[in-house]
């Protein structure tokens, strides 16, 4: 849906009562309870009835989800909020969901394809990125290092990419 920003997935069933494990995509897991109902890509709404944290992840608990079975049915479903929800990023911030669709360049200008994703695997963000020359996609560290200038006013983000992504891509591996 455009305009939505992803919060959080549900990753399982937490006990008998309806409860579901989320993954937060949010600094904090209680944020995942910050900005209103939640809805899912194909229109469902959930509306939390109770939050809380345990070991990095929101124990949630939706209306209208009350057996394990409902809760166990939900595992997968990605929660989206608003963009419109969400407070205006401060200067020089912005959200993964900003991101989608900007222009990469590398520090010479040139255009190297456009932000397709922003990926988290557990040991940091990813991001994953279409290559103008049809050669698919290329995943690298989101960090200031690899991803040194993110200007979205301008659409555009500069990828100092490492020397075998940059090999890889004038079709020379070493």
């Amino acid at each position: 849906m455009p305009g939505d920003v992803l919060l959080g997935v549900v990753i399982g069933a937490q006990g008998l009562k309806g409860e579901v494990k989320v993954k937060p995509f949010t600094s904090m897991p209680d944020a995942v309870a910050a900005y209103g109902p939640l809805h899912a890509k194909d229109g469902r709404s959930f509306s939390i009835r109770s939050l809380r944290e345990s070991k990095g992840v929101a124990i949630v608990g939706f209306e209208g989800i009350v057996t394990r079975e409902a809760a166990e049915s939900l595992k997968g479903v990605e929660l989206y909020v608003a963009r419109s929800a969400l407070p205006p990023a401060d200067p020089h911030e912005f959200y993964h969901a900003d991101l989608i669709g900007l222009r990469a360049e590398d520090t010479e200008g040139r255009t190297i394809g456009k932000v397709i994703a922003i990926h988290n695997f557990g040991a940091g963000d990813v991001i994953e990125i279409e290559r103008e020359d049809g050669g698919g996609t290329v995943m690298m560290p989101f960090t200031r290092e690899i991803v040194p200038t993110v200007d979205v006013a301008q659409g555009r983000i500069v990828v100092a990419a490492p020397e075998e992504v940059e090999a890889e891509s004038r079709g020379s591996v070493e």
